[in-house]
């Protein structure tokens, strides 16, 4: 079978890598490039597990096409640290132990990363609206909401 060239920036990086045409961005991420963050929950588009931004949107990568990544700008978990470590979400999920098992918890941050870029004062009815699209079987979704709001908190402290 023949493979499929593609090109594409990946957390601000340029990315150049080969897929069958019918292997999704999750198992190009995973299996091809490395990026063992972005987690395969469900495989049916159901959980957020595989959330990743594509141009500033949320999508599942598990129902996505690595082919469909040409041209186009992916963010990861791997992307949403800075280089003076971890980005505030990612603390705030630590400190309020908003996770357990972890697999869900990278689609988590994700998601909410996306929701604090648009939304920087969000209430909790607004963030539980935005994550909806996650699931989570360990730690319930309290301690997950009131990470994000104290992340928003902090970053509006800062800004």
């Amino acid at each position: 079978m023949s493979k499929v060239h593609v090109q594409t920036t990946i957390n601000g990086d340029q990315v150049e890598f080969l897929c069958v045409p019918q292997q999704t961005m999750l198992e190009a991420l995973r299996d091809v490039l490395g990026k063992l963050g972005t987690k395969e929950g469900c495989g049916t588009g159901d959980c957020g597990a595989c959330t990743i931004m594509l141009d500033g949107r949320l999508v599942c990568s598990c129902l996505m096409l690595a082919a469909e990544a040409e041209g186009q700008e992916l963010t990861t978990i791997e992307g949403i640290a800075g280089p003076d470590g971890l980005h505030v979400l990612q603390r705030k999920f630590l400190e309020h132990a908003a996770l357990q098992c972890g697999i869900c918890t990278p689609g988590f941050i994700v998601a909410a990363k996306a929701l604090l870029d648009r939304n920087p004062n969000p209430d909790e009815g607004a963030i539980r609206y935005w994550l909806a699209g996650n699931l989570c079987r360990c730690t319930g979704y309290d301690k997950i909401v009131r990470a994000v709001q104290d992340a928003a908190k902090e970053l509006a402290y800062q800004a």
